[in-house]
């Protein structure tokens, strides 16, 4: 779907006794055309950042008269996005009319249990491409059927545009992207593209940053690209990162299905600002990835040791409160970040009421994101960000970009990230700022 399609924008109005232009204070129904350029108006604002041009209506019905002292609710919805166009299909619905029965005062009126639909039209707006600023897009209609339903009508009969939203600007909220750039599941053989030694995951990992990423979430491999927990191939390619660029490291302890907990611990002796802690044993595709609540527990305390701040990986809902018990226990310190990691086989799969639903259990103060695997990365990054969450995209997760497409290392997956969240007007934060985001000691950067 493109770019601001399903975009909704709804004004109301009291039509004033200056506007009747006919006998019986009948107004024209220019008036109401009126009211759909100003919708038209703010909808080109909101997804151009530019008042743009009225081009033309290709068609317009009036279907009930608009009198003095009518309640006018004008809705215009975006069915179509080209290079410079905007297609738009508006409705104007009368919610309050005057009653004008003799029997009555003249200022007897009654609010609609149901709007009366008075016009319905379809017009195209232009916006020139060097006026296209996109500053601050708000999507409050995304899942709305308005765009669907031009294919279903007969032209030229103007749609119906889906009820009105009610347009809420979310507050300011920066984003924190993380770029999880080599796994220990995906191989050469899935992707060229695919870093293995030092000098590859640092540059990888300072193209990311280029890209917009703040966080590498990182593995390593041994010279045969296999997967390793070895604290001596973490301290070569933390260094090698180091020198190229100042994202914040965060080490996995997942390692590999099959490890030990204490091969897994490999990197905490490297003292990274970040690690992951696994909240749980789930089954992971045919294997069966195993965190036992003692596991866990270890795991903590190491983390803690190591002064690194946890990421707690959360494949499940039930691994949310079992992060909380860890706070409760003094196992983990305020705040927490939380990451919804969705779509793996035999574990939680992605839809938006399942991240509702897990962002819902995590306590107030605490920050989350989502990590979606394959094919579901990047709906669930999108949603992620219109919901106000971060984002982990990378190889370790999904290897495309497009259908078939194979991605050019993780930065064009961050880039594309990255892109999205400014069409929402989203903060894309540099690492200093994530740091302080993620309650990292600045001393540790």
């Amino acid at each position: 779907m493109s770019i601001g399609l399903g975009l909704t924008v709804t004004l109301r109005v009291r039509i004033g006794a200056h506007d009747a232009h006919y006998a019986g204070e009948l107004v024209d129904g220019a008036r109401i055309l009126g009211l759909f350029g100003d919708v038209a108006t703010e909808l080109l604002i909101r997804l151009d950042g530019d008042e743009g041009l009225f081009r033309a209506y290709e068609a317009v019905e009036f279907l009930a008269p608009v009198r003095a002292g009518d309640y006018i609710e004008a809705t215009g919805v975006i069915t179509k996005v080209g290079n410079t166009s905007r297609t738009m299909a508006f409705e104007a619905r009368k919610v309050v009319a005057n009653v004008r029965d003799p029997a009555l005062s003249p200022s007897a009126a009654d609010a609609f249990a149901e709007p009366v639909v008075v016009c319905r039209a379809i017009g195209t707006c232009v916006v020139p491409k060097d006026l296209q600023r996109r500053p601050r897009l708000v999507l409050p209609a995304l899942s709305s059927p308005g765009p669907e339903l031009v294919a279903k009508l007969p032209e030229p009969r103007p749609i119906i545009t889906p009820p009105p939203h009610v347009i809420v600007t979310p507050p300011e909220s920066p984003l924190v992207l993380t770029a999880a750039i080599v796994g220990a599941e995906v191989t050469r053989a899935h992707t060229p593209h695919l870093p293995i030694t030092a000098q590859e995951l640092a540059d990888e990992a300072a193209r990311c940053r280029d890209a917009g990423a703040a966080v590498i979430h990182l593995h390593v491999r041994n010279a045969d690209g296999t997967p390793s927990q070895s604290t001596e191939l973490f301290g070569e390619a933390i260094s090698r990162i180091r020198e190229k660029t100042d994202v914040i490291i965060q080490t996995s302890t997942g390692g590999a299905v099959g490890m030990s907990v204490e091969e897994r611990l490999g990197p905490l002796a490297c003292k990274p600002e970040m690690a992951t802690l696994n909240c749980g044993t789930i089954n992971f595709g045919d294997d069966i990835f195993v965190n036992t609540r003692p596991d866990i527990r270890a795991i903590a305390r190491r983390i803690r040791e190591a002064g690194s701040i946890a990421e707690l990986e959360c494949y499940e809902v039930g691994h949310i409160h079992e992060a909380l018990a860890l706070l409760k226990e003094g196992l983990l310190g305020a705040p927490l970040h939380f990451q919804f990691v969705l779509g793996v086989p035999g574990a939680i799969m992605p839809s938006e009421e399942v991240v509702l639903f897990m962002r819902s259990q995590i306590p107030a103060g605490a920050s989350w994101a989502v990590a979606a695997v394959g094919r579901y990365q990047k709906p669930m990054t999108e949603l992620a960000i219109k919901l106000g969450g971060h984002a982990r995209v990378g190889l370790e997760d999904n290897i495309y970009l497009e259908k078939g497409v194979l991605s050019e290392g993780s930065a064009p997956l961050v880039a594309r990230a990255a892109a999205y969240a400014r069409s929402l007007g989203r903060e894309i934060v540099d690492p200093d700022r994530a740091r302080v985001l993620l309650g990292i000691p600045t001393t540790a950067a």
